[in-house]
């Protein structure tokens, strides 16, 4: 069938994405054809736009990683889906079969299918995908539905299934005022932790402390480290979520509890940055990398934004048209919490 997307045909800037008709396949095995409701936009996105994310695309692509839509149409052999059911398309399905799908790592499945990498995503008004990676919304707002898996399922991961966060912990979020650090600032909150949250931008310091950050500081200023051990009482930092890279990672580091856990999850400013060995070994840091979410870290959270425990912050929704707009935006760090596309 015909329908209305964005794609591109060639690596490049925002510039690169153009709205145009597709075809798309019928579903397969095992597949549904989704009515795209809502997709958040993300920085693997603009990434995967880039040519910079180090996952081969065969072009032209369509983005489009958190996905909700209602079904349309089923493929052969689904059963357990029809059309109506209101859904949420998981970033991730793992293939549930691997060593490390059975050792419970399916969030490191090699064989995953994932929409808006290894098939077409939803930056769409229709979208195919794995009917087995679905999760009922009922009567949640698409949107909030979309702005909630990558963010706050990787907020989950580092914090409590890697970070082992225990009430009265004390949390640097790093990013403070983007997708997955406003993420951080909630969940480390709602686990009993005290949170210092990092900008860059000092504009955006009244928006993590609407979060309920105990403190803010910006990134710009040059002794900021030191500032932030100072409101920990000099102890410093039981747990990071390190997801910015470069010179805040190096710094970040310094501020590190003896046995501290410092967990990253990105890169953005700087894929290579400096480790101090020494400091490392002496204080027996932890580090650890988070590799996206697993199904039930997903579903978990995502109950908790239907109960309003969490909140995803929707900085602004926009229309399909538009997608080059957002990622403009990301690229000018302009986005408060996410952003999401409404086809």
């Amino acid at each position: 069938m015909k329908t209305e997307a964005v794609m591109f045909d060639q690596y490049g800037g925002p510039e690169v994405l153009t709205r145009t008709d597709v075809e798309l396949p019928a579903p397969g095995p095992g597949e549904v054809m989704l009515r795209v409701l809502a997709v958040a936009v993300n920085h693997l996105d603009a990434d995967l736009r880039g040519g910079v994310s180090r996952m081969p695309l065969r072009l032209p692509h369509v983005l489009g990683r958190e996905v909700v839509g209602v079904v349309e149409q089923v493929g052969p052999g689904v059963v357990d889906r029809r059309p109506g059911d209101r859904v949420l398309a998981l970033p991730n399905t793992p293939c549930g079969t691997c060593d490390r799908c059975l050792s419970g790592l399916a969030n490191l499945c090699a064989r995953a299918d994932m929409p808006g990498v290894t098939r077409w995503g939803g930056y769409a008004r229709h979208a195919v995908v794995s009917a087995h990676g679905l999760l009922e919304i009922g009567d949640l707002d698409p949107v909030v539905a979309a702005a909630t898996p990558i963010s706050f399922g990787t907020a989950w991961r580092t914090l409590y299934s890697i970070g082992r966060l225990a009430p009265g912990d004390w949390v640097l979020a790093p990013g403070a005022a983007g997708g997955l650090g406003h993420a951080v600032v909630q969940l480390a909150k709602l686990g009993g932790a005290r949170v210092v949250g990092l900008v860059g931008d000092p504009a955006k310091a009244d928006f993590v402390s609407s979060l309920g950050a105990d403190a803010v500081l910006s990134t710009r200023e040059h002794d900021w480290p030191a500032t932030a051990r100072e409101i920990t009482g000099g102890a410093g930092f039981d747990v990071i979520v390190e997801h910015i890279g470069g010179e805040v990672f190096e710094a970040a580091l310094g501020t590190l509890a003896p046995t501290g856990r410092l967990i990253v999850g990105g890169g953005h400013a700087g894929e290579h940055p400096r480790l101090d060995l020494i400091q490392t070994f002496r204080n027996e840091y932890e580090l650890r990398g988070s590799r996206s979410q697993r199904p039930d870290e997903i579903a978990r959270v995502l109950d908790l934004v239907a109960t309003g425990r969490l909140a995803p912050r929707v900085d602004v929704v926009l229309p399909l048209a538009d997608a080059a707009r957002a990622h403009q935006a990301m690229a000018d760090r302009r986005v408060l919490g996410k952003q999401v596309i409404t086809p």
